[in-house]
């Protein structure tokens, strides 16, 4: 459970957090003097604070030092007055994380609090990279594959260069992950480790979140704001989704890749700073550059040095490995005692086509273990957590042609399940070509494979086929015994 120090001599405001936190999501702690929350800094190890500004015998300003001493990466956020928030802004500067007015506002406070908690889980929360000593509470990159085995390599090599990184793959393939591994293993591991989501934010807003406004520099600007990049001096910053800024905004960041200056919104005061930019993308940058929507000058700059990861269906060898991790990973969190996933599961997961890549899959095993009694994971407990696999895919992949590409891309990849995966997926294309001649008739399509209507049941279920999905059956082309139909 994350805690949060809140250090104020008003009871009333600390009565306040209290409130506006309860629940077993976060323990609040509390401390009426500067003095008295450093002393819990040191026992408690605390995940956020909040720092009032005026503290007696110590000003907020001196504490924040002593926190920064005692952990140079525990996010402050500061309770300040209106008539004292240049102080505030002045702590933001040497890289506390945010303010917040007096009176609080409880959305403004939460919301910023639980930011806060979150960088500070990016930060702390180390990721496993295979070969690695890090213990069972971190984050791991898992896989074995030869393409994976290739980005541990270059996060390895890049680490420790002081050089802009691109990380590219599709959405849910754990880009983040990447990005926090090469700045734990940087030398800037002990400065600040920022995090900024390109798509989530208003391009009017983007602006100003990465450098900052003045007051009166727009409609509700009642205050300065220190921007990202001007917070995060000295440490690393990951912008994800960059393929998302403006063309406008692309500009500005080319300024600040190449002189490491930039000046905030409404200003004209030019700030140095001193940032690692890791960036991340599921967009085709050159496509889009050849289409005038993103600079080309900024491409370069950004790619120093890029990491590719690949989809989950390009490394179908690490699906095992990864249901092995979240199943043992939500078994304990869900306090569900799972100890294996069925053959018949394992079939129906592997023969997926996981558009979602890593997330989906986490996702799934999350859904199919709340569904779960007993030891094993079973076919039925992935209902509706697991779509078919898609039809026009598995029947280009059988044909002769189709087949023969996809087991020359298996050998490119260094796959080690080629043998399974091949047959699966004849395996698919037969029973829908016989389903579908038969009109999803069970008796006679067992006859025509040679098999049971036992055995093609089982099939049908460890393979994830679907009468919805896969076999087209016209209405009222079929009578006669009901049982037999293809459920």
């Amino acid at each position: 459970m994350p805690t949060l120090l809140v250090v104020d001599d008003d009871r009333a405001v600390r009565h306040l957090v209290r409130q506006a936190f309860q629940g077993p999501e976060l323990e609040v702690v509390e401390a009426a003097t500067a003095a008295e929350g450093l002393d819990l800094s040191r026992q408690r190890q605390p995940d956020t604070v909040l720092l009032d500004i005026m503290l007696p015998e110590m000003s907020g300003l001196e504490a924040y030092r002593a926190f920064q001493t005692i952990d140079p990466k525990l996010p402050v956020i500061f309770i300040t007055a209106l008539d004292s928030s240049d102080v505030a802004i002045q702590a933001m500067s040497l890289g506390a994380y945010d303010f917040v007015l007096k009176p609080l506002e409880v959305a403004r406070l939460c919301k910023v609090v639980r930011q806060a908690l979150d960088i500070r889980r990016l930060m702390n929360v180390p990721v496993s990279v295979p070969g690695g000593t890090v213990d069972g509470g971190a984050d791991r990159l898992v896989g074995r594959s030869p393409a994976m085995q290739d980005v541990y390599k270059a996060i390895g090599r890049v680490a420790p260069q002081n050089v802009t990184v691109l990380i590219r793959g599709e959405s849910g393939t754990g880009k983040e992950l990447v990005a926090r591994a090469i700045y734990q293993h940087s030398p800037r591991a002990s400065r600040p480790f920022l995090a900024v989501n390109c798509a989530a934010i208003p391009d009017t807003l983007l602006e100003s979140e990465l450098f900052g406004h003045e007051k009166g520099a727009f409609t509700g600007a009642d205050q300065r704001r220190i921007g990202k990049f001007e917070q995060c001096n000295g440490g690393t910053l990951f912008l994800d989704e960059v393929g998302d800024m403006s063309l406008l905004l692309q500009a500005k960041m080319l300024r600040v890749l190449q002189q490491q200056q930039f000046e905030r919104v409404g200003g004209n005061q030019t700030i140095t700073t001193d940032v690692r930019l890791i960036t991340a993308t599921n967009r085709d940058l050159e496509k889009m550059v050849e289409a005038r929507e993103f600079r080309a000058d900024l491409y370069y700059r950004l790619s120093g040095f890029t990491i590719h990861l690949p989809p989950l269906r390009e490394r179908t060898a690490d699906v095992p490995l990864l249901l092995d991790y979240f199943l043992r990973r939500f078994s304990t969190a869900l306090s569900k005692d799972v100890q294996a996933i069925s053959p018949e599961a394992m079939a129906i997961l592997m023969a997926h086509h996981w558009p979602g890549n890593i997330r989906e899959l986490e996702n799934v095993v999350r859904q199919a273990l709340l569904n779960t009694v007993g030891p094993v994971l079973l076919p039925e407990f992935l209902q509706g957590a697991v779509s078919a696999p898609d039809s026009g895919a598995d029947v280009a992949t059988a044909r002769g042609d189709g087949l023969t590409s996809t087991i020359e891309r298996l050998l490119d990849q260094g796959n080690e399940n080629l043998y399974a995966e091949a047959v699966a997926a004849l395996e698919r294309y037969v029973l829908r070509r016989v389903l579908s001649r038969t009109q999803g008739n069970i008796s006679q399509s067992a006859k025509m494979l040679g098999i049971t209507r036992g055995s093609l049941r089982n099939k049908i279920r460890a393979l994830g086929l679907s009468i919805d999905r896969d076999i087209h059956i016209e209405e009222g082309a079929s009578s006669g015994d009901d049982e037999d139909e293809y459920p």
